[in-house]
């Protein structure tokens, strides 16, 4: 029984079921309402791919409603695996006898929560992982089955992370599956520090860009630490007062290493100057900075951050 929402899953569960493993059902999210007027339904990406190759998919509003636990019972799955899904209660993962584990895009115990390839990513981590382990009653405490490391590199966004891991995940699923049947684990305890760094969820609240609380590194990391999604922002001002939101997906530490042409959007910090160099403006297309500029009147323009009354001017 496999059980997953978003892209990251589906590699997974690609890996398993082109590998012939038996894959009996597919547990997912109901069907998401988009469009303007959100009158139509979108399968989640795990659904789409499991209706291509013909697998049964099970998708409960609620994990503790009978009729779905009757349901993923009459399948008698031996094994449960679940990636980027929702926290399941105990009937739900006891319920295999040869247990539930779950795929977590990090190196446990640290970054448990949501969102942690983001935060590694914004700590400016130079390695992160991902790790196996068996569930239990707390969210990512579980017994540690295996774990596998991957660089971050100093100009990966997150999204070059997310794609690593993706693959990475997946062979690590498919391994944790065949040492699970063939009784080839001993899971670890994970220790339980409260010096462990989180991974909460992310909220437009911490994904503004703090410009006050800042050095250029951090900005830099916290930048490509949410880029492309959900894009950190900031809020632009012009001379004249008027207010947008603009995302910023990726910047340059140093901007003596662009040209001499305006080319970015230039913030000076209290040791240097980041250079913002692919943006978005509220209602706009995604662009290089550059474009922006040539027909952009920034002179006196600031940038603002939410409840401080201190600017950061745009040196052009």
């Amino acid at each position: 029984m496999f059980m997953g929402t978003p892209d990251f899953a589906v590699e997974s569960l690609r890996k398993l079921v082109e590998n012939n493993y038996d894959v009996v059902a597919v547990v997912t999210m109901p069907d998401k309402p988009v469009g303007r007027h959100h009158d139509t339904l979108q399968a989640s990406p795990v659904k789409q791919y499991a209706v291509e190759r013909g697998i049964p998919v099970l998708q409960p509003e609620r994990l503790k409603d009978e009729a779905f636990l009757e349901a993923l019972r009459s399948y008698k799955a031996d094994l449960q695996i679940v990636v980027a899904f929702r926290m399941l209660p105990e009937v739900v993962w006891a319920m295999p006898p040869m247990g539930t584990f779950n795929l977590h895009a990090a190196l446990l115990p640290q970054y448990r929560g949501a969102a942690p390839i983001n935060w590694a990513v914004i700590n400016g981590d130079t390695e992160t992982g991902v790790t196996t382990f068996f569930l239990d009653h707390d969210i990512d405490t579980g017994r540690i089955i295996h774990r596998v490391s991957a660089p971050i590199g100093e100009r990966d966004t997150v999204g070059d992370v997310y794609d690593r891991l993706m693959y990475l995940g997946a062979d690590l699923v498919v391994k944790t599956v065949d040492d699970i049947e063939c009784g080839n684990v001993q899971p670890v305890e994970q220790p339980h520090d409260d010096q462990l760094r989180p991974a909460p969820k992310l909220f437009k609240e911490n994904t503004e860009i703090r410009w006050s609380q800042h050095t250029v590194k951090s900005a830099y990391d916290f930048i490509r630490g949410l880029s492309p999604y959900p894009a950190a922002w900031t809020t632009l001002r012009t001379a004249e007062g008027k207010e947008t939101q603009l995302k910023v997906f990726f910047a340059e530490k140093d901007p003596s290493t662009l040209s001499s042409q305006p080319s970015a959007l230039n913030v000076s910090l209290t040791d240097g100057c980041i250079a913002l160099t692919d943006i978005q403006l509220a209602g706009k297309k995604r662009m290089p900075a550059a474009d922006f500029l040539r027909g952009a009147h920034l002179e006196g323009a600031v940038l603002v951050e939410s409840g401080v009354e201190e600017v950061r001017p745009i040196i052009l």
